[in-house]
């Protein structure tokens, strides 16, 4: 079974290969590593690091040395983090650990999600129906962001080799909780944090023309709602059913209807472009959330153009976590790759018994994987929490 932790490479930096392989394979029982590659802003308390414990990294940069060759003449073109040349190349370090008996590697590469490139770039990122950019999401059908997310994939799996690649946000965003210092008046409920994430940026708008899709029309449907709903005293369900219905809570609105079906076809079109030029070593995953259709994500089309999924199940108790991983085995077919994410936070999981309840639910629902989330952000003794969740799926694998 494929067991990972999320990882940050400056935890590596603080830790030492030998003492983070030491902490993930031996005490927490786990056989790979998922490094970020690409990651965008924040700030991370940081119980394991011995003098860093609160953390800000660079935004929208990358921790791997990109090839010149391969980015020469690209219109948008990746950062390389300051602590590559500090601290080292933690992904390099992985690689060659790995060549001498270490941990598998996964690379956790952020795609569209940057803030930093989103500013220098503003022609492609996302746009509300009145045209207010979204700088922290670059557009998926934007062709040079889309060159951009290709390449970053093309070049790190060229270049390294690793076995796994995880995909985060090839798609459409929320709109909130993505910025920083976010304020919100009115009190939005989700069905108004969609729509304000619906782009009708100039690429979507033509991309979407030629398939046939009455934009203008949709653009406008959708603006009216944004406006009534910043018009409301107090804020008001206007979609019952939504989200559970998926786009058909949208269906007395065709021309909005028949633009979010369209919205599928940049994100499949993307995750396909990128497995196509990855290093066909790699195994490309996609990182996705219950209701991924919010995002434009169609889990059972993605499927069929790359090696799978890991479902995030950060909030769901063992019923919930089964019923997701059901539903993503039957969207993704028997073959492909199926995933389980969970984060080892206090008090979304309150106790070692907890997240290994959780865990052997996904198992036996299907999951082939697990991926914990997060090495530098937990107390080491979490640790023991995943190696108790570990053990008991093999306990469970060596009953079967």
């Amino acid at each position: 079974m494929h067991l990972s932790m999320w990882t940050y490479p400056w935890d590596i930096q603080d830790q030492g290969i030998d003492g983070a392989l030491g902490d993930l394979r031996d005490r927490a029982g786990l056989n790979t590593i998922s490094l970020a590659t690409s990651y965008h802003a924040g700030r991370f308390l940081q119980p394991r690091s011995p003098g860093q414990k609160a953390y800000f990294p660079e935004d929208g940069t990358v921790y791997f040395k990109p090839s010149a060759a391969l980015w020469a003449g690209k219109e948008i073109t990746p950062l390389e983090a300051q602590n590559l040349a500090e601290r080292g190349d933690m992904l390099r370090a992985l690689v060659d650990a790995r060549a001498k008996g270490g941990m598998k590697v996964s690379c956790w590469t952020v795609c569209l999600h940057n803030t930093r490139l989103g500013m220098l770039h503003p022609d492609h990122v996302t746009r509300n129906a009145f045209g207010n950019p979204n700088y922290y999401n670059l557009c998926p059908s934007s062709p040079a962001a889309r060159d951009y997310v290709v390449t970053l994939v093309k070049d790190v799996t060229t270049a390294y080799k690793p076995d796994m690649l995880e995909l985060e946000s090839p798609n459409f965003m929320g709109f909130a909780h993505e910025f920083h210092h976010e304020k919100d008046g009115v009190g939005m409920n989700a069905e108004d944090d969609f729509l304000l994430s619906l782009c009708f940026c100039d690429h979507c708008m033509a991309r979407a023309g030629k398939a046939g899709v009455p934009m203008e029309a949709a653009k406008a449907t959708v603006g009216r709602f944004i406006a009534d709903m910043c018009e409301r005293e107090v804020p008001e369900i206007q979609f019952p059913d939504f989200p559970m219905a998926g786009i058909d809570a949208f269906k007395p609105w065709p021309e909005l209807h028949a633009f979010l079906a369209w919205r599928t076809e940049p994100v499949t079109s993307l995750v396909k472009e990128i497995k196509d030029n990855a290093d066909p070593a790699t195994r490309i995953v996609l990182i996705d959330l219950k209701d991924g259709w919010l995002g434009g994500v169609d889990l059972e089309a993605v499927g069929k153009v790359c090696d799978g999924a890991i479902l995030c199940c950060y909030f769901m108790p063992p019923a919930e976590t089964a019923a997701l991983m059901r539903a993503g085995r039957a969207a993704l077919g028997p073959d492909k790759y199926l995933g389980a994410g969970y984060r080892v936070f206090y008090p979304e999981v309150t106790s070692a018994d907890d997240i290994a309840a959780r865990a052997k639910a996904a198992a036996d629902a299907g999951a082939d994987g697990i991926n914990f989330y997060n090495y530098g952000l937990i107390p080491a003794k979490r640790l023991d929490w995943v190696r108790q969740a570990v053990n008991g799926l093999t306990k469970a694998s060596s009953d079967v």
